[in-house]
């Protein structure tokens, strides 16, 4: 289905002041429109709105049968007749001739020019001939890299665009004939080619291609689908019978056939390529891909009328980028790149716009409304000739490529107009005795004759066009020069001003077609994008106009899916996102007349409005526009209200109308935990410590949790990306500290804050610095190994805690305010903090001056140390700062020691430090195969300290009696004497060397 506006894009006229009546004509580059009459072509310099001028005019070989220019390269390339024969020419550096017999030079294909000739060639047109073995039949230009392609009876010819450089100063424009394509069962009537798409029509049927460079496994250059032997005879006999078969009573049509891809291959068509270029530098095209077949099948009902069943204005279009189109509508400068590839081509009555370059898909399918004539296809509209009109439809090129580049198009960030809306006529422009029309830049370029005489380009029966073995393409020969004729330049209008008229059009369908309005303002949107893709043609000026138009476009859009009851109103997000406008300047927007609670909210003005809120933008509603918010969610989504009013945005709301609606959904019957909390929290801003108290008393502490979760920003906030703890949290913090580290640790399992973000909260929450650590963090990190999180956090969690008890042990720094847990607590509920050797407690006792907190991060750490998941290695590092000086420091390095098997180390520290405790820690640790220490070290250690006497002579001497105890039980009698000292007295050894003798005949 094709909309039809009524809208202006064709902008002011102009007449080509050309002498002859043009036969072929073609524009491109910067200004340049070339006419061909006769055996002369007439070039003009295009300017501004009001300006064709004749530059100068070249005489050709003959009678121009093809026209074609190139701005890559900028040359222009004729086929051109005389005495029946073809000839192709290139005309290159035409831009210096001056007049009509300014000297010109002809050169062959490759010929090597001299440098004394060439310095001639700076000043003066050169025309290069190209011979060929076929006659030419059809001409196309890469538009990117300028290689020209040239369609023969039953082969297609590449040349290659390139510069033979003269000297360092100097190269001139050459070609290369680089490849041929041989096509089998297709005769070329139109081709178009770029950067290695190859589009091929005949009067039936469009064979795409795809030239491709390396090796292709399997392949040699050549492509040929594959049939068998016995497919390829019946083939034969097909041809064969069926030119016995064509007569007039017989005429032979086949079926309509559209393949894709791969398939195409089947389309039986072979192709063979054949490398005939000779430099190195060029890219080799190795073998070819099939992209895209389509045949039509004739109306046998217009089958007098030949034309009708033609097709004509075959196209391929790239599509360029120059900057990246932001969300705030701003384009990033860079180089030129190409985003896509699209495929135009037409029967009389309709048109068919594919897309080619990843895959290939039918995108548009344009319905005339009478017989066209040719058609040009263009990055915004599409242009179509009839004998009398000139059409301008939309195309969708600029949202294919915007979903090509982006696949995630059409979510809560960005969208786009669809693919599939239907496209529209914008105008239907009169104009008497159209015959054809090119287009370049904003120019369109027709031709118009008074008499309508038809002149056809092929004379020939129906039953010769519908054969497949006609393979003769007669040239369409221009009449005599007949009076009645005009060449005129229509210009087209700026996007910027053709895009206003669309906004303006589209407000007399706000209130009565909504689709309408909406198909409408679409158009101006991809208007506007379209312009905005190649940036390079725009001045500075233009391209913030149409950045600004891009953002206008969106916020139009965005009103639309806002307001208006369609399927697709969540549209309303994304573009409202890219149009920039803040949350307060689309609420401004809205139509608020209806004042009582029966007004009519549309979905997408309330999810725009519920998922902004949700994002936590750094925008602050005022009291007004918060009310309406309120007031909307309560008419609307009720359940979505405790939710609305925990945003930060909210802030201004009155605390008396957000209660007021609270207690309207109490008795609604939507009372819930959120409602709740939410209420309490209202209750805090208004200063109601009752109501506060009331409510946060009426659900058990895990259910206030589960409320928390449910809604993070009862707690958190989040404002110009910074953590902000809420009224509520710094209530909490100072009356119920352990509902707060229950409920953030409850988000933090729940995935609703990041490890490194609930650190952030308690920092701010206690007021502290990032290097300072509050006691309600510590007691969360603690929570968090209570809770037994998964192994991956355990080391980061050890990390954390035993650096902040060795921190405050170190700097006999206490807790800022009183743990919610003590080491027996931790001790009990968590499997990480082991029991503490007894010999710790031993060691501990020896220092009467320790206070009760330093105690407690004392034993809290030594219950980490002793715990099964506690790496020790991991710490010893940062033990520095504890000083074995002290008991508390001299505890901790022994206990790591210890864990690290490093025994005899040890014994020698307690022996120094701690004598009482060395008897303890050998019962603890020396076990097993360990238990030769009790012999080997601490043995004689004991018997040489009882030597020196000392103070400590007493401790050393129980201690030796105890260890004497142990070894005579486990070692042999033999054994036990060896290990005696030798200076030691008799009678105090006697008695354990009795036990240990007579042990044996005891056991």
């Amino acid at each position: 289905m094709v909309q039809l506006y009524n809208l202006h894009p064709f902008g002011s006229q102009q007449v080509v002041p050309c002498k002859l009546e043009p036969e072929r004509f073609c524009g491109g580059g910067r200004d340049a429109l070339f006419v061909a009459a006769g055996c002369k072509v007439e070039a003009f310099a295009v300017a501004g709105q009001e300006l064709c001028q004749p530059r100068c005019t070249f005489s050709t070989l003959g009678r121009v049968l093809r026209l074609a220019y190139s701005e890559a390269g900028d040359y222009l390339v004729a086929i051109e007749e005389k005495n029946k024969a073809t000839f192709l020419r290139a005309y290159v550096n035409w831009r210096s001739k001056r007049t009509e017999n300014s000297r010109v030079c002809i050169r062959m294909l490759g010929h090597h020019v001299e440098v004394p000739v060439s310095e001639s060639f700076r000043d003066q047109m050169s025309i290069v001939e190209m011979p060929l073995s076929e006659a030419p039949l059809c001409i196309s230009c890469c538009p990117v890299k300028g290689d020209l392609l040239v369609g023969c009876a039953n082969k297609l010819v590449l040349f290659s665009l390139k510069y033979q450089t003269v000297n360092e100063e100097f190269s001139i424009l050459d070609f290369e004939r680089s490849l041929i394509v041989h096509i089998d069962r297709i005769t070329p009537v139109e081709i178009s080619f770029c950067v290695g798409y190859i589009a091929v029509m005949s009067d039936l049927e469009v064979l795409i291609l795809k030239l491709e460079s390396g090796t292709k496994t399997g392949e040699r250059g050549n492509h040929h689908p594959q049939k068998p032997k016995s497919a390829l005879r019946q083939t034969e006999g097909t041809s064969n019978e069926t030119s016995q078969l064509e007569s007039d009573d017989f005429v032979i049509c086949q079926k309509p056939m559209e393949l894709l891809g791969e398939q195409s291959e089947q389309s039986g068509i072979s192709v063979t390529l054949e490398s005939t270029g000779l430099s190195d530098e060029k890219i080799k095209y190795s073998h070819v891909q099939h992209l895209f077949y389509r045949r039509f099948a004739p109306d046998i009902s217009f089958y007098v009328l030949t034309d009708d069943i033609k097709l004509h204005s075959l196209q391929l279009l790239p599509i360029y980028q120059t900057g990246s189109l932001t969300s705030d509508g701003k384009t990033l400068s860079q180089e030129k790149e190409l985003l896509s590839l699209f495929c135009f081509f037409s029967l009389p009555h309709v048109g068919y716009l594919y897309m080619i370059v990843k895959s290939v898909e039918l995108m548009s399918i344009y319905q005339y409304p009478e017989k066209a004539q040719q058609a040009v296809l263009t990055p915004q509209f599409l242009h179509v000739i009839t004998s009398n009109n000139l059409q301008c439809f939309t195309v969708r090129c600029s949202a294919a490529v915007a979903r090509e580049e982006d696949p995630y198009m059409d979510t809560t960030l960005k969208a786009c107009p669809p693919v599939s809306m239907d496209v529209c006529a914008l105008r239907i422009q009169l104009f008497i005795g159209l015959r054809a029309l090119c287009h370049f830049r904003n120019h369109i370029v027709l031709l118009t004759k008074a008499d309508p005489e038809a002149i056809p380009e092929r004379r020939e029966s129906p039953k010769r066009l519908l054969s497949r073995r006609d393979t003769s393409v007669k040239m369409k020969i221009p009449p005599v020069a007949e009076a009645g004729w005009n060449l005129y330049i229509v210009n087209t209008i700026s996007p910027m001003q053709l895009y206003k008229e669309m906004v303006d059009y589209s407000n007399t369908y706000k209130t009565v077609k909504t689709q309408n309005c909406i198909h409408l303002l679409s158009e101006a949107h991809l208007l506007v994008r379209a312009a905005l893709m190649d940036a390079s043609q725009l001045e500075p000026e233009e391209k913030e106009e149409l950045a600004a138009a891009f953002k206008e476009s969106c916020g139009h859009l965005g009103d639309c899916y806002s307001r208006l009851d369609t399927q697709h109103s969540h549209l309303a997000l994304p573009y409202y996102k890219m149009s920039g406008l803040s949350m307060a300047e689309v609420l401004a927007r809205v139509d608020w007349t209806g004042e009582d609670e029966s007004q009519k909210y549309e979905r997408g003005l309330i999810f725009y409005i519920n998922h902004s809120l949700y994002e936590n933008l750094d925008e602050e509603l005022s009291e007004e526009f918060a009310a309406k918010v309120v007031k909307m969610f309560h008419a609307t989504e009720p359940k979505q209200l405790p939710h609305i009013l925990c945003s930060p945005s909210m802030k201004n709301i009155n605390p008396l109308t957000a209660m007021r609606y609270l207690r309207k959904m109490d008795t609604s019957g939507f009372s819930s935990i959120l409602v709740t909390l939410t209420k309490a929290a209202v209750a805090l801003k208004m200063g109601d410590l009752d109501v506060y108290r009331h409510e946060m008393k009426s659900h058990p502490e895990m259910k206030l949790v589960c409320g928390f979760i449910l809604e993070p920003r009862l707690l958190i906030q989040h404002r110009k990306g910074q953590i902000v703890p809420t009224e509520l949290a710094t209530h909490l913090k100072e009356t119920q500290p352990g509902l707060l580290v229950a409920s953030v640790l409850g988000l933090q399992k729940n995935n609703k804050i990041g490890i490194e973000e609930a650190d952030s909260f308690f920092k701010v929450l206690c007021g502290k610095d990032e290097d300072t650590i509050p006691q309600l963090l510590v007691d969360f990190w603690e929570a968090q190994l209570v809770a037994c999180l998964p192994d991956a956090a355990l080391p980061e969690l050890f990390y954390k805690l035993t650096s902040q008890y060795i921190w405050r042990l170190s700097q006999r720094q206490p807790p800022d305010t009183t743990p919610l847990r003590t080491s027996e607590d931790l001790i009990n509920a968590c499997s990480h903090y082991g029991l503490i050797y007894p010999w710790v407690h031993i060691l501990i006792s020896s220092d009467p001056l320790a206070d009760k907190n330093y105690t407690e991060d004392l034993s809290k750490l030594q219950s980490l140390i002793c715990g099964p998941s506690f790496d020790i290695a991991s710490v010893i590092p940062f033990l520095e700062p504890l000083s074995e000086d002290t008991v508390a420091g001299l505890s901790v390095h022994v206990l790591c020691r210890t864990r690290l098997k490093e025994y005899e180390q040890c014994i020698d520290t307690l022996l120094e430090r701690c004598p009482e405790a060395v008897i303890p820690y050998a019962n603890h640790e020396l076990k097993e195969e360990n238990r030769t220490l009790w012999w080997k070290k601490l043995l004689p250690e004991l018997c040489q300290r009882i030597k020196c006497g000392g103070e400590k002579y007493q401790l050393h001497l129980s201690s030796l009696k105890e260890t004497l105890s142990i070894v005579a039980v486990e070692l042999e009698l033999r054994d036990f004497l060896n290990v005696l000292p030798e200076d030691g007295t008799a009678a105090f050894f006697l008695p354990y060397l009795l036990y240990c003798s007579r042990k044996k005949s005891l056991s």
